[in-house]
């Protein structure tokens, strides 16, 4: 069987991304960097368990092309109009300083014209993949600095394209790089052009005539077909097979049945993409890599260092404040996972050799493991360079100088909003401290007593009369950011009441060492409120409810370390025949 060896390798592929992945996700790592450790481990300069990867290479690069599909759909021409001053501007902007100084790097290391836009246009490139994940972990895609790094990916993702056109240009025009420019964007504007308007005549009728048919099994061979056969027609035009599948993506993302589509290619995409990074593992020549240590680690730093110093300085061009700018600069320092599918594709078309090849991929994955300490390191630096003056200080203090025995509210989102409503409807006073520059000024274009500043700083605290304030609640959504908060409330006022949202049982006992009064688990009070709603519903008498409600909520909290008895309860009842409160209070059940 001439398959065997390539269909052993793929299992032994998938096989190590199962031990070596999870590895990584526990130690709150991307799971890109596990793939490539994976790879190096299994791969001939490794353990040599896959002496040969060419095998998987071919299906490994179909992971690409869903990954360029599944970006195509995400580009609205909506999304990128809402956002054109960021994505073309800045976005613009940033890849094309960061390409040009990085070109004049390259050359002074010795690499040819080609070699070094490629390299140059890698490294002006970010990673996606980990920095939406973090944002998405921090709930910070809403915030300014989220927004602004999300439009500058957006335009990165486009730039891409053109360098996927130019790699094997340049293969054939080393000699003349500007004619491969003119000839990669040509190219590239006339498949955009043939792509979209035959498919905005095509595309959407096929969609609803599969639809139509309600055949899950049809509308995903269709989602393939499509992308793979948009890619091969630009494969036989001379374009790369990721080009022709983002403008399918691109065109796919106008119709009603982009969500559907996304949702179909999702599992495809993951698993070949997952291949391909496995493969690129596979070529790191780990002794070459660390012959070359110092040298990669230089240009690492480099890297992030010149990164964020140019992403920096743009943003405040564009009139973005210190702090977001410095904050969205160290965001997007690093490299990203696309220079990956770049330099494998210029090393496979002779732009650049095994050995630069080899370097660079070093320097992304190196710039690639940094990236949580760098954006820690960003928010740190924001905070810092966002305190408000004293004199703002002094006009809180000011402000809240004759309240006495109100409350505090640290962080003013949808759940501190909604407790200030019930307190206002409760006639008691309240100030509240967020960070979030938007919430700020729509509290105080309605008069609310809402102001600027991070309730983790005790001189914030104290401005906003926490010394003299009857009770704080800490809404923070960020466990780490909630636990600094009241550390910093407890010490300015030891006799306060500070209620906290925590999210579980862990998280409360470590909000208690940290001195909170009460804290209010989101995932106990859902599930109180769920019951109760499904109680009322079945027709129990409202007072009934709330005493069952009220007894079980004292049970939970006496209890968050352990909701989960040992061995569930015999279900005595169907879901659906309505229970009495005499069988709730009985303890046998």
């Amino acid at each position: 069987m001439p398959h065997a060896p390539a269909l052993a390798d793929v299992l032994v592929i998938l096989l190590s991304a199962v031990l070596v992945v999870p590895l990584f996700e526990r130690l709150k790592a991307s799971p890109v960097l596990g793939y490539l450790a994976a790879g190096m481990l299994i791969g001939p300069h490794g353990l040599a368990i896959i002496g040969d990867p060419d095998g998987a290479a071919m299906l490994a690069h179909f992971g690409v092309v869903f990954l360029l599909f599944a970006i195509g759909l995400e580009l609205s021409l909506e999304r990128l109009r809402v956002m054109r001053t960021w994505v073309f501007g800045l976005g613009t902007l940033q890849v094309a300083a960061t390409t040009a100084v990085g070109w004049l790097g390259a050359k002074a290391l010795g690499l040819s014209n080609a070699a070094a836009l490629v390299a140059a246009g890698g490294l002006a490139l970010s990673s996606t993949a980990i920095v939406m994940q973090i944002l998405k972990e921090r709930d910070e895609l809403g915030a300014k600095h989220g927004r602004v790094a999300f439009a500058v990916l957006l335009m990165q993702d486009l730039a891409v394209v053109p360098l996927l056109t130019l790699v094997p240009l340049l293969g054939s025009y080393q000699s003349d790089v500007a004619w491969a420019l003119g000839l990669a964007a040509v190219k590239a504007v006339a498949a955009l052009v043939g792509i979209v308007v035959v498919g905005q005549v095509v595309l959407r009728p096929v969609l609803r005539m599969v639809a139509a048919a309600r055949s899950p099994e049809l509308f995903t061979g269709v989602t393939l077909l499509i992308v793979l056969g948009v890619g091969w027609l630009t494969d036989l035009a001379g374009l790369s097979m990721a080009l022709g599948a983002f403008l399918a993506g691109l065109v796919i993302a106008e119709t009603e049945y982009c969500h559907q589509v996304e949702a179909d290619i999702e599992p495809f995409r993951g698993v070949l993409l997952a291949l391909f990074f496995m493969t690129v593992g596979m070529t790191v020549d780990l002794g070459l890599v660390a012959k070359a240590f110092p040298v990669v680690l230089v240009l690492a730093v480099a890297l992030v260092a010149g990164k964020a110093l140019l992403l920096g300085g743009l943003a405040r061009l564009f009139g973005i404040s210190a702090a977001t700018a410095v904050q969205v600069g160290l965001t997007l320092s690093q490299g990203g996972e696309f220079a990956f599918v770049l330099y494998d594709l210029a090393r496979g078309h002779g732009v650049l050799a095994p050995e630069e090849a080899q370097l660079m991929l070093a320097v992304i994955a190196l710039s690639m493991a940094a990236t949580p300490f760098l954006m820690a390191a960003g928010r740190r630096l924001a905070g810092r360079l966002a305190q408000p003056p004293s004199e703002a200080l002094r006009q809180m203090a000011g402000a809240t100088g004759e309240l006495r025995g109100h409350v505090l509210i640290a962080g003013f989102g949808r759940v501190g909003q909604t407790l200030a409503r019930v307190l206002e409807a409760n006639e008691v006073p309240w100030v509240a401290v967020d960070l979030e520059p938007r919430r700020v000024g729509e509290g105080r274009a309605r008069g609310l007593p809402v102001y600027f500043g991070d309730a983790c700083r005790p001189d914030v605290l104290a401005a906003a009369g926490a010394g003299h304030a009857r009770a704080a609640v800490v809404t923070l959504d960020h466990p780490a950011l909630a636990e600094r908060a009241v550390r910093a409330l407890r010490g300015g006022n030891p006799a306060m009441t500070i209620v906290v949202r925590g999210h579980d049982g862990g998280h409360a006992d470590a909000l208690e060492r940290a001195g909170a009064t009460f804290v209010v688990p989101e995932a106990v009070e859902a599930s109180l409120e769920l019951g109760g709603t499904v109680l009322r519903g079945l027709g129990q008498d409202a007072y009934d409810v709330e005493r069952v409600l009220h007894r079980f909520r004292e049970d939970a909290y006496a209890s968050l370390g352990n909701l989960i008895p040992a061995k569930p309860p015999p279900r005595r009842h169907p879901v659906a025949v309505p229970i009495s409160l005499d069988d709730l209070n009985d303890p046998r059940r």
